[in-house]
């Protein structure tokens, strides 16, 4: 049988589940009901409701309905299952509504609900249809498409549609969040529903300006993809199968810049972290562990890993990761009262040698043209305006530079936005060439330091000894 609302009796006492809790409205919309939110916000929501059941999610998938179906055959209810040291299992029942692609007009309603109070989304880095230096591309396919007044495909139509009903209607605005790792995401978002609005109508886009709240955020728990092995373990243990369990780690964090809202309180009443200095938590959580995550999968599938456990197994590797935090990323953070970085670095590596958490590098290699300025380009831009070469962090890009080489001479897929063009440029035989080309299409380093020679002459160098598995003096 099925885990529902029907069989949720069946449950085991001992895994925690929603039995008991009314039905409640809808408060918070969210768009992009991956894994990662099922695992990480959706469980402070769940929390929430225990308290007050008027924050129910609507989940809302722009581009596949196959998540928003699994989860309404379900009545909103999967497992999620606690990957470490104490392992456990945890029922969710925090979504109440299920939407895809074809229910635009429910979506248009709810973003223009008054019991709607928060809008949340998870959909990626390249969700935002943003340009490089973090405003709004207005010659997005998505963005000229939303702009045409057609049915929005964008995020930021999306919003600025529901923002623009709640105008005309008197009813006060939503609060969006977004919840994907994007340096400032609550400023670009905030400027980007601007400017969309701008271009069609002012005095809407002044009104978003003064009155709309847009929270900066930093999230964070590993999320390993859904397995075979996740469903038959789910299966065992609730003795129902489950088409829509997530696994995470132990760890969780959600930092929300206070911003006064109510969503915002109810938010931090259940753990999140209501801060108004989430910059120095964004930059912390990017650059040393998202920095090391990618340092990790682009060096270690060179090497053979499958997992970031594996590839910490791997002593060298492991130190060139660890000696990368301590010398070249963490100096260049500025301290935080109550925050010891030194601790935060030493859990994050004994976070990722979790035998429990199997996270596949291949997934995190992914999209590297849009999260490798966040991860590692802000640390080397930093170093070098401070007159250092951050020798890790250079071969780590070179690491990203083999890999790409890598995937050209054997045809292998590279998933990311700029795939066909990093593919065109990496089938070049000369790795100086492939450096320069990258650098040229805006995608190895920051446009700040795209002329500095020095770098250029580093990243290619660790680029050849990873190409040619010179592994002695890649690490050297």
């Amino acid at each position: 049988m099925r885990l529902s609302r029907a069989t949720l009796p069946q449950v085991p006492d001992a895994i925690a589940a929603p039995r008991e809790r009314p039905e409640g409205k809808i408060g918070i919309v969210h768009f992009g009901p991956g894994a990662f939110h099922r695992a990480h916000q959706a469980t402070y929501i769940d929390d929430l409701l225990a308290r007050d059941p008027d924050w129910g999610i609507a989940a809302v998938s722009l581009r596949s309905a196959g998540t928003v179906e699994a989860l309404a055959a379900q009545d909103g209810l999967y497992t999620l299952a606690v990957r470490d040291a104490e392992p456990a299992m945890r029922i969710i029942g925090a979504h109440k509504r299920f939407l895809g692609p074809d229910d635009q007009a429910e979506v248009a309603a709810l973003l223009a609900d008054p019991d709607v109070r928060l809008v949340t989304m998870t959909v990626t880095e390249k969700g935002y249809c943003l340009q490089a230096d973090g405003t709004l591309d207005m010659t997005h396919a998505d963005i000229v498409h939303d702009l045409a007044g057609e049915p929005p495909r964008s995020i930021v139509g999306w919003l600025v549609a529901g923002l623009a009903a709640r105008r005309a209607a008197g009813v006060a605005p939503v609060v969006a969040m977004p919840c994907d790792n994007l340096a400032s995401n609550g400023r670009k978002l905030h400027a980007a529903l601007v400017a969309f609005a701008a271009a069609r109508d002012a005095d809407l886009a002044a009104w978003i300006a003064e009155t709309v709240r847009v929270p900066s955020t930093m999230v964070d728990s590993i999320t390993p993809a859904s397995d075979a092995t996740l469903l038959t373990d789910v299966a065992n243990a609730i003795g129902l199968d489950d088409d829509a369990p997530v696994q995470r780690e132990a760890f969780v964090q959600w930092v929300i810049e206070d911003v006064g809202a109510d969503a915002i309180t109810a938010l931090g009443s259940v753990g999140a972290t209501l801060t108004q200095d989430v910059a120095s938590y964004e930059r912390a959580k990017l650059r040393i562990l998202n920095g090391a995550h990618s340092t990790l999968a682009y060096i270690g599938l060179l090497r053979g890993a499958m997992s970031v456990a594996e590839a910490m197994a791997d002593g060298p590797l492991a130190a060139f990761v660890a000696a990368m935090i301590q010398q070249d990323i963490a100096p260049m953070l500025t301290p935080v009262p109550g925050f010891d970085l030194d601790a935060y670095a030493a859990a994050i590596l004994t976070r990722f040698r979790n035998p429990a958490i199997v996270h596949r590098l291949d997934q995190i290699a992914q999209d590297g043209s849009q999260k490798l300025p966040y991860r590692l380009g802000d640390t080397l831009v930093a170093n070098r305006q401070a007159g250092r070469m951050p020798a890790h962090v250079v071969r780590a890009l070179g690491g990203w530079v083999a890999f790409l080489m890598a995937r050209a001479r054997t045809d292998t897929t590279i998933v990311d936005p700029a795939a066909d063009t990093l593919l065109s440029i990496a089938r070049e035989q000369d790795v100086a060439a492939v450096v320069d080309a990258l650098i040229a299409a805006g995608h190895l380093v920051p446009s700040a330091i795209a002329a500095d020679t020095e770098v250029r002459t580093e990243i290619a160098a660790a680029a050849t000894a990873a190409g040619s598995a010179d592994w002695p003096r890649f690490f050297a």
